[in-house]
């Protein structure tokens, strides 16, 4: 991926090997879109292959504040940063407080002890591992709401569920979709947020459930997307503090040190191809599995 720098740990990386990147699934309709039974229902959206923005029946009510952030800026206005904060908040009651990332087992091993190994071990996450992941999967799922496009969302969501290392790690990623989808649909609904599980049949991943509620709500995806990754980056900071234990002034440092590595990740997520996906991080996802035999344990995962 190009993404591993010399600062990644010696306990992470030691013998870790890229993994083969996955063979996209193929669009059954060249990428533009199929119908779907959703279309059958919805006045205005037979042609599916259009943006939503040129539907009949637009994305976002063009009543609501946020109708604006629809026609192409990419600047954030309050209503949008509103949602923004309260989705990726940690008292969006959709239980991310619970699961660690095998976090929880790299402390009892004796991998994090500190406010340094804890941040270093968050960096290589986030550029190597399933941050990166998380984050392309978020670009391509947003970008595929905004162009309407059926076949692309549902390939992207199906490499979603597909692409995670643990059984842990999969009940994670998808109870926190489910969770953010039904809390969603019903405080802040949109009509993507309806159908996307008729696009999708599967389970749904975390970030495309937040990335189809960003686009759908006519969020911008860099801002989204930076958002998203900053409030992955505090939930993995947070289970450090409480199992370290760390104290909250160390841990905000070690949040404001990697404030770089935030935009960096971003950057390289909005710019990869879905062939891109892939991780280096061995020793977490070892983490991850013998967390789920891990005799003691507060998380979830």
């Amino acid at each position: 991926m190009g993404i591993i720098t010399s600062t990644i740990p010696a306990t992470i990386m030691a013998g870790e090997k890229r993994m083969g990147r996955p063979v996209s699934l193929p669009s059954q309709s060249g990428g533009k879109g199929r119908q779907t039974s959703r279309q059958r229902r919805e006045p205005g959206l037979e042609n599916s292959s259009a943006p939503y923005s040129q539907r009949s029946s637009p994305i976002l009510d063009p009543s609501s504040p946020l109708a604006g952030a629809c026609k192409g800026t990419e600047e954030v206005n309050a209503a949008a940063l509103y949602r923004l904060m309260a989705w990726l908040s940690p008292a969006y009651p959709i239980g991310a407080f619970a699961y660690s990332s095998g976090i929880e087992w790299a402390v009892e091993a004796g991998d994090i002890c500190d406010a340094e190994s804890l941040r270093r071990w968050l960096e290589t996450m986030l550029f190597a591992g399933l941050g990166m992941s998380d984050g392309i999967l978020f670009s391509h799922a947003h970008r595929a709401v905004k162009a309407g496009d059926d076949a692309a969302l549902a390939e992207v969501a199906g490499l979603a569920a597909a692409f995670v290392p643990t059984r842990e790690r999969f009940q994670e990623t998808t109870a926190l979709g489910r969770a953010f989808l039904e809390v969603t649909r019903t405080a802040w609904p949109c009509p993507i947020l309806n159908s996307l599980q008729e696009i999708w049949k599967g389970p749904i991943a975390y970030p495309i459930a937040v990335a189809a509620a960003c686009a759908g709500h006519c969020i911008p995806l860099e801002p989204a997307l930076h958002a998203f990754l900053t409030a992955v980056l505090s939930n993995w900071l947070s289970a450090g503090v409480r199992l370290i234990p760390l104290g909250h002034t160390e841990s905000q440092c070690v949040l404001k040190s990697l404030a770089p590595m935030v935009e960096r990740a971003r950057q390289q997520a909005l710019d990869a191809r879905l062939d891109d996906l892939g991780s280096a991080t061995l020793r977490a996802d070892i983490a991850s599995a013998r967390h789920e035999a891990q005799y003691t344990r507060l998380f979830r995962s």
